[in-house]
């Protein structure tokens, strides 16, 4: 299990490794590598391989939003049911149950603040059990997943001393 969670911090932070690189990294056999990783895959631990794109130096206009919601529980299922019908939404990017005064948050990307209103007003606010949300627009991402959005500038002032 040790090497497994080893292999997974490396493609945490880099999925495009290639198992060789790995195997060299952690001074193991490729073949091990590559059979430990399609094997977390059939488990579905490793779910999937994401990029993360700065779509900002594009030009790209989206708006993300993180979405709290209050809901009401359902009996034997508590806030699966009304979770799985959130995320089923393609606009919705991920859900999180959470402890506190909101039970779930939900993150969603659209087009325009028009998008995101819309999709509150006529999706999300309408199903059963949802009783309130509270919606943030992100203005600016800082960090996501470990990476840097934009290196902080070098101070340019003049030492001044007495």
């Amino acid at each position: 299990m040790e090497l497994e969670k080893r292999i997974l911090h490396l493609l945490e932070n880099n999925a495009r490794l290639s198992c060789k690189a790995i195997a060299t990294m952690l001074d193991e056999d490729e073949t091990k590598i590559k059979s430990i990783i399609e094997q977390m895959e059939k488990q579905k631990i490793i779910l999937g391989y994401n990029t993360i794109i700065n779509w900002e130096l594009l030009g790209n206009d989206g708006v993300t939003a993180m979405i709290d919601v209050k809901v009401t529980p359902e009996r034997e299922v508590g806030f699966n049911s009304v979770a799985e019908k959130i995320y089923r939404y393609p606009e919705v990017r991920c859900v999180y149950l959470m402890s506190g005064t909101y039970d779930l948050s939900v993150v969603v990307n659209g087009e325009s603040m028009k998008d995101i209103a819309w999709f509150v007003s006529h999706k999300l606010s309408t199903l059963d059990h949802v009783q309130s949300t509270v919606t943030h627009f992100i203005l600016k991402r800082y960090k996501q997943e470990n990476f840097i959005f934009e290196e902080p500038e070098e101070d340019k002032r003049l030492v001044v001393s007495p």
